[in-house]
């Protein structure tokens, strides 16, 4: 975010959290519009889209520290998308998806064409490529997998207009088929619980896949260009955690 998003976003965030909260509020609920009406109130130049103020604070950054303040210790606030244009702070149990790094890299031969490297448009894609072409969701669900889309962009009933980076679909030695929900973050980006449980939920309603066993991954760069990988699970309502977690290095072939 730079600096004018900052001042931007922050005072109105903080604002319109405040504006609704009471001391014992679970869930404080919002709609787009109440962003425009808040930077007015505070003589601010309202975002140009709105949407992407609520965007990084769901996804790319934490919530502006007098929000956090009135966490308890053991819960956190969340954005979730309830609606179209409609959202709410919700406070769930804390459910951080954090690297572990006394995880050892698992060496696998590098596969990923180089023409594709070298003209990947984003880090991100660059990410997903490496996990496509790598197989590295077969390798890590112990299943054979297909990618069926990238960045598919649709709409869920009752949280609204979501992005799923990259979703497979896959089957087992048994026979089971399973959905693959994949997101990605690289950089500053965290891996957070909001995207993993609209995942799910689009699964769960989309009568295509509700059929399927639904097993969400996360994908995430390291220092050492390493990759992360997580299968996640929603335990209860809005609560998710790590199921498993492994890191895979790509080398040469003749290194592996």
């Amino acid at each position: 975010m730079t600096s004018k998003g900052k001042q931007q976003y922050e005072p109105i965030l903080t604002r319109l959290f405040f504006d609704r909260y009471h001391q014992g509020d679970r869930v404080i609920s919002f709609v787009r519009e109440d962003i425009q009406r808040t930077a007015t109130a505070l003589g601010i130049e309202p975002p140009k889209n709105y949407g992407d103020l609520v965007y990084a604070f769901r996804y790319r950054r934490e919530l502006p520290s007098q929000i956090l303040e009135t966490q308890p210790d053991d819960m956190e606030w969340i954005i979730k998308g309830v609606g179209k244009a409609q959202y709410c702070f919700k406070l769930v149990p804390k459910s951080r998806i954090i690297v572990n790094n006394q995880l050892p890299s698992i060496e696998i031969p590098e596969s990923t064409p180089t023409l594709i490297s070298t003209y990947a448009l984003s880090d991100e894609q660059a990410l997903l490529a490496k996990v496509r072409y790598n197989r590295l969701i077969d390798i890590f669900l112990g299943i054979t997998s297909y990618s069926l889309q990238n960045h598919l962009r649709t709409s869920v009933g009752g949280i609204g207009q979501i992005e799923i980076d990259e979703i497979y679909l896959g089957i087992d030695s048994n026979g089971e088929k399973y959905v693959v929900p994949v997101q990605a973050k690289i950089g500053k980006d965290q891996l957070g619980v909001v995207q993993t449980i609209q995942d799910i939920e689009f699964c769960k309603q989309h009568p295509k896949f509700r059929d399927l066993v639904c097993r969400p991954v996360s994908a995430q760069f390291l220092a050492d260009q390493s990759i992360a990988l997580f299968e996640l699970r929603e335990v209860e309502e809005d609560v998710i955690e790590i199921h498993s977690e492994k890191h895979y290095r790509l080398v040469n072939e003749q290194d592996a």
